[in-house]
């Protein structure tokens, strides 16, 4: 597998949420926030944003348009089900939605305790040569340097005549390089998680 599939897998498992947060095998968690003074309850159909989809960053990926359309019919569908029309002409939305792909190389520096060991001193051996005491349970501070890629997923809802966003959702997950087949049950799942409660209540 080259180098650039591999990207790819990576990006597209951050949408079928496969992706674990600060290394932890939990499911990433959406951070949304919105315009407090906006009503959402007259939005009823839904178009995205010509610019939708772009993937920028420290390595940013290329995703061809099939996949980007993948995405896109992830998050139509889940829409739908929430009883949103989708339109094809931006004019006709009452909200235009966009997505965008963020990566930020990163590095995680941990230290931790070790049992040590080592050599004794003197006749009894296993002493602190410094302050005489039995050192057999004395450890040595270990410290692992790795790095790694975060991706960052946002989707935002834009009012199309303000031009302003007035939803947005934000995920935040280590990228990993396990393979994944993208089932469309996971995917849609993954839709659901990032598009969190909206329309918000």
């Amino acid at each position: 597998m080259t180098t650039y599939t591999r990207h790819i897998k990576l990006a597209l498992g951050l949408l079928v949420a496969t992706l674990f947060l600060a290394g932890c095998s939990t499911t990433p968690k959406a951070d949304i926030d919105f315009k407090r003074d906006y009503d959402f309850s007259t939005t009823k159909k839904i178009g995205f944003y010509d610019r939708s989809g772009e993937v920028t960053g420290d390595n940013p990926l290329q995703l061809s348009d099939f996949q980007k359309e993948r995405i896109d019919d992830a998050l139509a569908q889940e829409l739908r089900n929430r009883g949103f029309e989708i339109v094809d002409n931006a004019a006709e939305a009452d909200l235009l939605l966009s997505w965008h792909l963020g990566t930020q190389n990163k590095t995680d520096v941990r230290t931790y305790e070790t049992p040590s060991y080592g050599m004794g001193y003197g006749r009894y051996g296993g002493y602190n040569r410094y302050s005489m005491y039995s050192c057999w349970s004395c450890s040595n501070t270990e410290v692992s340097v790795s790095n790694y890629t975060e991706g960052t997923f946002i989707i935002d809802m834009i009012d199309p005549k303000a031009g302003k966003s007035v939803w947005r959702s934000v995920t935040q997950s280590k990228l990993k390089g396990k393979r994944h087949e993208d089932e469309p049950g996971e995917i849609n799942e993954a839709a659901k998680l990032v598009l969190g409660s909206f329309p918000p209540m």
